[in-house]
């Protein structure tokens, strides 16, 4: 292809990166992340939870994981606090009896208190001391979380120089903040693990998505390196990069 066609083809990707959910299915295929982590995380909450607990999915995204859990719907609660999301929460969780709310801070989440016997949080928002108001005695918080390195040979080679967007996301200083407010930590595990593009199209749909982590981003702004990039997909077949992971459960005190 010529420079003309790669840069037509990379902004068709750019024009339409959107997503309902947490839906990567447009580029299925063209890149590869996450399959080999050191944990479980649906498992993990498989292997906990029962169908009288009161479980609570602090922002659920679309709800698609908490659907796939298959708990008894009248014991079961949401948040979601990106109005696209919201929106399409509330068309598919209300009527089904799932208690949604809307909540965009997790320091204030419109519950009361000890209401849950499990709360889980995959990638979302959260402070610790509010997730010990919610929980029972004795309740679990369980979380899987994007690092704070997450992405950065990416992001580094198409933004040279962009500061991490949140740089305390990390293993050892989360834990702290769930041992600083009264939890008992049960389990904490950190990974990281290569993520493959297989073209840059599917690459530059991925950035414009996780904003957060490619601010500015945009087909004519980085195309040069893009170019780049796609030197080393001409001779190597994908471009590697490391995602960032970390797995807490915590534990509220039976007794307090």
């Amino acid at each position: 292809m010529t420079h003309d066609e790669f840069r037509t083809a990379w902004k068709a990707e750019e024009d339409c990166a959107m997503i309902k959910g947490w839906d990567f299915s447009h580029i299925h295929g063209r890149y590869e992340e996450e399959d080999d982590l050191p944990w479980d995380y649906e498992q993990i909450i498989r292997g906990i939870l029962r169908d009288e607990m009161k479980l609570l999915d602090y922002d659920t995204g679309g709800g698609e994981f908490l659907l796939s859990l298959h708990h008894p719907y009248e014991n079961t609660a949401a948040t979601e606090g990106y109005p696209p999301n919201v929106q399409l929460c509330r068309e598919k969780l209300l009527p089904l009896g799932i208690d949604l709310r809307e909540c965009a801070d997790a320091s204030r989440i419109p519950f009361a208190d000890a209401s849950f016997d499990i709360i889980i949080n995959r990638h979302g928002d959260f402070y610790p001391p509010e997730l010990y108001r919610l929980l029972k005695p004795g309740g679990l918080f369980i979380t899987q979380q994007v690092g704070s390195d997450n992405d950065r040979e990416l992001v580094e080679a198409v933004l040279p120089g962009t500061a991490k967007p949140f740089p305390h996301d990390n293993l050892p200083e989360q834990k702290k903040a769930f041992e600083d407010a009264g939890f008992e930590i049960l389990q904490a595990d950190e990974a990281y693990r290569p993520i493959h593009f297989y073209d840059i199209g599917a690459l530059v749909w991925f950035a414009r998505i996780i904003q957060w982590e490619f601010p500015g981003f945009s087909v004519d702004s980085c195309f040069d390196r893009l170019l780049t990039l796609q030197e080393t997909i001409d001779s190597e077949g994908n471009i590697t990069g490391t995602i960032h992971r970390f797995l807490i459960v915590a534990k509220k005190p039976e007794r307090m």
